[in-house]
Formats: structure tokens, C-alpha cells, sequence
């Protein structure tokens, strides 16, 4: 391969993920011909896109969207003219396993070259190029930048204009964001283009000369955000109007309000307390003019609603009216922080959103300062380009988006990455075996348990069998098509991934957002020792999967596939210290991704540590727990700490015991899983961190539903809603995050059978909703959510926008039902058998017994009554004796005839009521 730079005889760059870089492979794929004669010869320019990697090549390292430069291998090449002919190129041997094609074209317009290998056309074959004529004064173009880049590098291409005469150039970019355009001339009839674009999408390049398009223009170039790292955060900045009236606390929970500006746009609002004790509205405003708030309670106005609110000229948000000093805005230093103020003070009301996206995930720091300005400052760890966007109420304010030069010493992380091919697993159908499959080595399966949850909320105990050592499967059988919840629990804690979602038929959906991992390689590790985690793909249907693995020192990465749209993976790293573990399907990262592991230098003494008394089953919460730590001759220092489901930390206490045992005190101020993390030397101990269940509610994730026009189509400038159904889910906290291309107004209230969420889009795309019940994905989670409509906004990089809310314990109160619902059964009651004495005769005083069996009959509930002459007799058991088989022993302790009573839900087993002679 002969890139340009090697030419000039400089040394090539060593390839990474987020670099542009040119390399060499020895087959083609995807392919474009240059439109430029270069050398008397074709070149071909190759995509690198959703490349497999062969299991006999020797290239473990595939980077996607780069463009190669190479010269085609094959044994066969023919070229189809415009007029119809076919023509010849000439094939020559390089005699170092490539081949070059050379073609001198003899007509103008479409060409199409045919590359065949052993009698099959290459992918992507035949290929079409444009011939002209450079004495018709055609301008021509050619480069990368035409056909891809990456946001924050310089796309680049070529225009040449030889023998073009006079006339004036033109060129224009238009896409998703504003690119710098600059020029250059080369002095020998071609000129340099460079453009800088700021968000991914595709970018429409237009040439004129003489005011009329050049062949082939426009053109169309995709822009990938690859290998960006972006952080954002955002300053609320509202107007806010007291309502009159008084209103308690209890009843502020169950209202939600939204605001309806003169144009129609209607947005849900924020309700809060105000200092004076009414109830006040906090809202972003749009537009001057009289604005219509609406405040209802269970979809009902409550007194005085809706208000009306006078919006002013200077209350309207203006994002134009926002003055940005400071020189950061244009160049920056990696290590330190770079600052540079924001004025609103003229501007009006309006939210300040701010996002930079770069080579490194820059750290941010906002100070409000007394004055009414802000100062933003950003700490860089690489040096690149960098993309600030600055938004004030959904406009960007003047210049941005921002390019800022940042440069400096990098952090020398090392990448390693893998990519693999996942097939679409078979379609599920009702009555086969199905299996989920995962990985926990070192631990007991009599300590794991799994429930399978069908669409119409029948729930079943679900088998585990170990396939090897620390490889499990849950086996079930579906009954009816659609999405089921498998719940896998260990030591009634759900494993990572858990609550799983698994599709019985057709998939609805697929895409990165519905793969899962899980597992302590993506929590943390240890150097030298491999780090393992499990990928389901199952349900995102058929793509590629990448695998990074980002830090200190270089990874070795270890794929093994289940074959069953599962897969484990682990990874050895030699040094430790803060890793990045990314997960990309289909060039998309999956949710959560990318993941912070910290991998701690190597165990030493602390292997010999072990842990005594902990406590079993669940504590409480506001009472402190302890348990023991046997040093066991170790030499150093004991810490731990205690990590809240809010995250929050707190410190445990540690009192040395004896010489050689420590009591570690801990204090849970909350309900939920916590985990508790024992180091030793700054190591953690086997087994840690350790997790254990506070409270005495059961707060499972399996249980919340999400349901509502406000999780299909959606259209921009409507608001639109979704009730999250948490009844017989405890009481947790609830969190929903809407990332989009543009942050949406959103609210939260709570309504009988769980909470209701309200958001307004005010731009067209796709967006995707987040739902986590203590920090864990619900069933389905994240949601995409597709838009329609006009953009109401302007355009930038992914916004996110958040709602958490502290949830009380439900049970369902809707209709007629109340109290816990039931489950849909499907049972029949008519082919169970019974059998045995005490259906006919019985004996006081003594243990009478009779045996069901509904093997055959579905899923239901058995109910036994006994009834005799002075009321029910003494007592009644049942024992489930496995499989839907029963035995029911009874007592009484009076003579005469008795009723007894068999019913398998709500009907008669066959001979029930049976007649029984004491």
C-alpha cells in the first residue's frame, strides 16, 4: 500500500480506533473507483465497513468507516462502456500476491468494471466509475471526503480544474451541522478542500463551476461519530409563575401541568413549592403572548385551571443575546482546566445545555458566579479536535458549535479491539425448548433461582442446569408468542443482564439497544487475571459485534460464542489502573457502554483474606450490620466502604478485634441492593465487593411495565405520555433518561397504578428511552422511540434529559380489581385425577390423605374446603409434591357426613363436591 505520506518518505502513523488511517488488505470489499487518472493507473479506494475478520487472516484489528488505498486482486477484470461494449483492462502481476489494473478509457460517461475472482464477482462487484474527457473543460473531483469522515476530523478531497478554462469555483457543505470549509491551491490546476464536520450523518458536498454542478455533484458523504467521547451537562434556567390556591404536598404528587404557548406547541411544565408555600410553574418560554397553563389531577382540571400566563419580549429565552468570552472556546491544554464564561443575564429565561465531544470524555465544571454569569471549565485527557455545542432554551447560542484545537501530552492509553459476526438465531416457536444461557464461575447453583414471566403475566419457576463448570442454562417451554421476562436471581439477588427479555416468534425489534452484558469483568479486575462478562444478542437480531478493551497497557481479548445468541468474553490486561471496556453493535454502542472498569494491581497477600459472619438474607435499613474479616497472617491495611443503589458511598467502620480479625460496622441509610467493597492494600478481598438486600421490600425490576402512545411514533410539538406500571414492585427509585437529538421537556406524576411520563420532542430522529427501577434496566429498556414532524428546535449533537422520582409501594386499584392482580391462567380443570381414601371416608382424630394430580391440567391455584355438620373441620395441608402434583391431608374431630370441596382455579375438579362419611 502506497499512501500519500509514504511517498514523501515520511514514516506511516500506527493505526488506532480514532485515528484516519490507511492500510493495507488483501481482498476487496466495497468498493469506489477514483473518477482521477493517477499514474496511468486505477486506483481503488476500500471502505472498511462490517468487515468479518477471517480465522485465518492475520489481522486481529479492524477498524470500521477507514478508507485503504490498493490496487484490486484478481485473476479477471472486464469494463462495460457507456455505448454497451465490453473492454479489457490490462492485469498486471506485482509478484507480491496483489495485482494492478490498468484501464485507458476511449468513451465519456458511466462505466462499469466487472472484478472477478475465480469465476465470482468480489463484493460489491461491478463497479461504477465516471469517465471525462479533460478537453470538454470538465472540473473534476476526487478523495476520501467525498464518500465518509469522522466528526471532528478534516474530511479532505481534491478538485482538479486542468484545462477547465475560465470560470468561477463554488463549493458547499450542508448536513447536520456547520463544517469549516478551507481551500487550498496547489498551483498545478488543482486545488486542496478541507471541511470540518461537527455531527455525525450524511453531508451533502456540492461543486459549481460556472454556476453549473460539476459530474457527480452533489455528493454525499457519511460522517460517523467513531471513537468520539462526549460529556454533557445542563443548567436550568426557568421562569416561574405562583398559582393561587393552596395545595399539600399529597396532592402536588398526583398532578402534573403543562403549558400551551400561542402557536399551539404544547410542553409538559414543572410543578414546585414556592417559597411563600403555593404551588408555582417552571417553565421554558418560547414565544411572546399569552400562554395557557393547565393543572390536572387524574386527567381533571383542578379549581382555577387552566391559568393564563403573559410571556414578554425580554422573559422569551434568546439564545442569540448569550455572550461567550474566553479564549478556550478556540484552543485548550490536555491535564488542566481550560475556562470560559457565559452571560445570560440579557438573554431571557431558558435552559443552558452544554456538550463536548472529543478524543478523550473531557471532565466539566460549571460556577455560578453572584454576578449572573457562569464560568464552564473543561479538563481534556487527549489532544485532537474537539466539538463544544452550546445551547440556550434548544438554540445554539452565536458560533456554536465550537472547534477547539486541544493540545498536549495524551495519556498513552492503549486500544485493542475485536470484531465478530453474529448470526440471527432461529425464530422461538411456542412449545419448544427454549434456553438462556450464562456464565458465574465460582459460585453454587443451589444458591440460583429463575422465574420465566409470559406476556400475559403467568409465572413459572424455571430449571437451571449447570453445562459446565460455571457455564448455567434456564430451560422453559412458552406456552403463547411474545416477550417473556426471565428472571435469573443468585442468592435472590438478579445476576447482571437480569431481568432478561426473550421473544417467543418474530422479533419486533432489533439493534444495539437490545443487547445486554453483564458480568465482574465489566465491574472490575485484577491485572494478570482474566476478566470475564457475558453479551446477549439474541433479541438485536444479526450484526457485528465489536469488542474494545482502552487503557494503560494493551488487552488480550478471548471470544467464545454459545452459539445460542449468547456469547462470554474475557480480557487479560498487564498493568492497572482505569480501563474503558466498549461494546459496539452494528457500529452502535450498546446501553451502558462504554464501561469504567478499574482493574487493581495484582492480589498479593490479599488472597489470604477471607470473610466471616455476614450477614444472611436482608438487614434493615437505619441499623447497623457487621460482620468479620480474618486477616490470616497478612501483613497491611484493611479498608471498605458501603455503595448505595443512589450510588451514594459511605464509609464502614473497622475495629481491630485481635491480632489477626478485624469487625467491619456498616450503617444502610437506604432499601435496595447494596454493595460492600473490603480492600486489602488498596486490593479488593475474594468475593469482593460483596452484595446484600436492605430492607424488607422487594424491589424487583422483573415487576415494572412500560406502556403508551409515548413509547411508538411520536410527532414533534405534541406531547405525548407513557405510564411505568410499578405495582407489586416495591418501593425503589425510578429513573427514565430520554437521549435524543434534542433535550425534551418531560415530567413525572403519580397516577394509580404507577407513574406517568410526559415529554414534548421538538426534533425529528430517533430517540431513546431509558427505564431503570434501582438502577436496572426494566424488561424492554431502552425503548426506541421514532419521530416525525418539524423541527422546532436547532440541530446539535445527542441531548439527554432525565426525570428520577423516589416510588412508593403499589398495588393495582384499577377496575374492578383490587389488591394484588392475578395472573391469567390457562388451566383445565377437567383432566385432573384425585384419588385415594380420604375422598370417600374418613376418621376423627386421625390424618386422612388423598393425592391430585394436574400435571396435565396448565398453571393454576388448588383450593381445598372441607365443611361438616357444625362448621369447617380442624384443619387442612397441602403439600406440592413437584410437577403440579398435590397431597392433601386433613382432620376432624366430629362424626357425620361432610362436603369436601376441590377446585383447581375457579372451577371444580371432576367429582368435586365429594361426599365424605366420618
Amino acid at each position: 500500500m502506497w499512501s500519500d505520506d509514504e511517498e514523501q518518505g515520511t514514516e506511516p502513523v500506527e493505526a488506532t480506533w480514532e485515528e484516519h488511517s490507511q492500510f493495507y488488505r488483501s481482498f476487496s470489499r466495497f468498493m469506489s473507483v477514483s473518477e482521477h487518472d493517477r499514474r496511468e493507473m486505477v486506483r481503488v479506494f476500500f471502505i472498511e465497513q462490517d468487515v468479518p475478520v477471517l480465522e485465518s487472516s492475520d489481522i486481529d484489528f479492524i477498524p470500521t468507516n477507514m478508507l485503504s488505498g490498493f490496487f484490486l486482486h484478481t485473476h479477471k477484470a472486464e469494463v462495460k462502456m457507456p455505448s454497451g461494449e465490453v473492454d479489457k483492462p490490462v492485469i498486471d502481476d506485482n509478484h507480491d500476491g496483489t495485482v494492478s489494473i490498468r484501464y485507458e478509457p476511449k468513451e465519456e460517461g458511466i462505466h462499469e468494471l466487472a472484478v472477478k475472482y475465480n469465476g465470482e464477482h468480489v463484493q460489491g462487484s461491478p463497479f461504477k466509475f465516471h469517465v471525462d474527457s479533460i478537453s470538454s473543460g470538465y472540473v473534476t473531483a476526487y478523495g476520501p471526503g467525498l464518500v465518509h469522515g469522522v466528526t471532528g476530523e478534516p474530511a479532505q478531497f481534491i478538485i482538479s480544474t486542468k484545462g477547465a478554462g475560465a470560470g468561477g469555483l463554488q463549493m458547499a457543505v450542508e448536513g447536520p451541522s456547520k463544517a469549516d470549509i478551507t481551500y487550498h491551491d496547489n498551483k498545478d490546476g488543482t486545488v486542496s478542500v478541507s471541511y470540518l464536520p461537527t455531527a455525525p450523518g450524511e453531508y451533502k458536498i456540492s461543486v459549481r463551476f460556472g454556476d453549473k454542478h460539476i459530474k457527480g455533484s452533489p455528493y454525499f458523504a457519511k460522517i460517523t461519530g467513531e471513537g468520539r467521547k462526549r460529556n454533557q451537562i445542563s443548567v436550568g434556567s426557568c421562569s416561574e409563575v405562583t398559582l393561587p390556591g393552596v395545595i399539600s404536598d399529597n396532592d402536588l404528587r398526583s398532578l402534573n401541568a403543562s403549558i400551551q404557548a400561542p402557536s399551539g406547541l404544547e410542553e409538559p411544565c414543572f410543578l414546585k413549592r414556592m417559597p411563600t408555600g403555593n404551588i408555582g410553574i417552571s417553565f421554558t418560554p418560547r414565544e411572546i403572548g399569552e400562554h395557557t397553563v393547565s393543572v390536572k389531577r387524574l386527567g381533571k382540571h383542578i379549581a382555577n385551571s387552566p391559568f393564563k400566563v403573559n410571556v414578554c419580549e425580554r422573559e422569551v429565552g434568546d439564545a442569540k443575546k448569550v455572550i461567550v468570552t474566553g479564549n478556550a472556546l478556540k484552543e485548550g491544554k490536555t491535564h488542566q482546566d481550560n475556562v470560559f464564561s457565559i452571560d445570560t443575564r440579557n438573554a431571557g429565561y431558558g435552559g443552558l445545555s452544554l456538550s463536548i465531544e472529543g478524543p478523550s470524555k473531557a471532565e466539566i465544571q460549571c460556577t455560578d458566579k453572584d454576578d449572573g454569569t457562569l464560568n464552564i471549565a473543561y479538563k481534556p485527557t487527549e489532544p485532537g479536535y474537539y466539538i463544544v455545542n452550546l445551547k440556550f432554551a434548544d438554540h445554539h447560542v452565536t458560533g456554536s458549535p465550537f472547534t477547539v484545537k486541544v493540545s498536549g501530552e495524551g495519556t498513552n492509553r492503549q486500544r485493542e479491539k475485536i470484531q465478530r459476526q453474529r448470526e440471527a438465531v432461529p425464530i422461538t416457536e411456542v412449545g419448544s425448548q427454549c434456553k438462556l444461557t450464562f456464565k458465574m464461575p465460582g459460585i453454587t447453583s443451589f444458591d440460583l433461582s429463575a422465574t420465566v414471566t409470559s406476556p400475559g403475566g403467568v409465572s413459572e419457576d424455571a430449571e437451571i442446569q449447570e453445562i459446565e463448570d460455571g457455564l448455567y442454562a434456564v430451560h422453559f417451554i412458552p406456552k403463547e408468542l411474545g416477550v417473556h421476562t426471565v428472571s435469573v436471581k443468585y442468592k435472590q439477588i438478579h445476576i447482571p443482564g437480569s431481568p432478561f427479555q426473550f421473544t417467543v416468534g418474530p422479533l419486533k425489534d432489533t439493534g444495539a439497544h437490545l443487547v445486554k452484558a453483564g458480568g465482574p469483568g465489566l465491574e472490575h479486575g485484577e491485572q494478570g487475571v482474566p476478566a470475564e462478562f457475558n453479551v446477549w444478542t439474541r433479541e438485536a437480531g444479526g450484526g457485528t459485534l465489536a469488542i474494545s478493551v482502552e487503557g494503560p497497557s494493551k488487552a488480550e481479548i478471548e471470544f467464545k460464542d454459545r452459539k445460542d445468541g449468547s456469547c462470554d468474553v474475557s480480557y487479560v490486561v498487564s498493568e492497572p489502573g482505569d480501563y474503558r471496556i466498549g461494546l459496539k453493535f452494528n457500529d452502535r454502542h450498546i446501553p451502558d457502554s462504554p464501561f469504567k472498569v478499574y482493574i487493581s494491581p495484582a492480589m498479593g497477600e490479599a488472597h489470604k483474606l477471607e470473610v466471616a459472619q455476614f450477614p444472611t438474607g436482608c438487614v434493615q435499613a437505619d441499623k447497623p450490620a457487621q460482620f468479620m474479616v480474618r486477616k490470616n497472617g497478612a501483613k497491611g491495611e484493611l479498608d471498605a466502604k458501603v455503595v448505595a443503589p443512589s450510588n451514594n458511598e459511605d464509609d464502614c467502620f473497622i475495629q481491630l478485634i485481635d491480632q489477626d480479625q478485624y469487625s467491619v460496622r456498616f450503617y444502610p441509610r437506604e432499601n435496595g441492593i447494596h454493595a460492600i467493597h473490603v480492600k486489602f492494600n488498596g486490593v479488593h478481598i475474594p468475593g469482593s465487593p460483596y452484595r446484600i438486600k436492605v430492607g424488607k421490600d422487594d424491589v424487583d425490576p422483573a415487576a415494572v411495565h412500560a406502556s403508551g402512545k409515548g413509547l411508538g411514533d411520536v410527532k414533534t410539538g405534541e406531547k405525548t405520555d407513557l405510564i411505568i406500571d410499578t405495582c407489586n414492585a416495591g418501593a425503589g427509585t425510578l429513573a427514565v433518561t430520554v437521549d435524543g437529538p434534542a433535550k425534551v421537556a418531560m415530567d413525572c406524576t403519580e397516577v394509580e397504578e404507577g407513574y406517568k411520563v410526559r415529554y414534548t420532542p421538538l426534533l425529528p430522529g430517533h430517540y431513546y428511552m431509558t427505564i431503570k427501577y434501582n438502577q436496572m434496566h426494566i424488561v424492554g429498556s431502552p425503548f426506541k422511540i421514532n419521530c416525525t414532524g418539524e423541527s422546532l428546535a436547532e440541530a446539535g449533537g445527542q441531548e439527554t434529559s432525565s426525570v428520577i422520582v423516589e416510588t412508593v409501594a403499589k398495588v393495582s386499584k384499577g377496575g374492578n380489581r383490587t389488591g394484588v392482580i392475578l395472573p391469567i391462567f390457562k388451566s383445565d380443570a377437567s383432566k385432573i385425577q384425585s384419588k385415594g381414601m380420604g375422598l370417600k371416608k374418613a376418621y376423627m382424630g386421625k390424618q386422612n390423605q388423598f393425592t391430585i394430580n394436574a400435571g396435565d391440567a396448565g398453571n393454576n391455584i388448588l383450593f381445598v374446603g372441607i365443611y361438616g355438620p357444625k362448621g369447617p373441620c380442624d384443619e387442612v395441608f397441602i403439600k406440592h409434591t413437584g410437577r403440579n402434583q398435590y397431597t392433601v391431608n386433613y382432620l376432624v374431630r366430629e362424626r357425620g357426613d361432610y362436603i369436601l370441596l376441590v377446585k383447581w382455579g375457579d372451577d371444580h375438579i371432576p367429582g368435586s363436591p365429594f361426599k365424605v362419611e366420618v
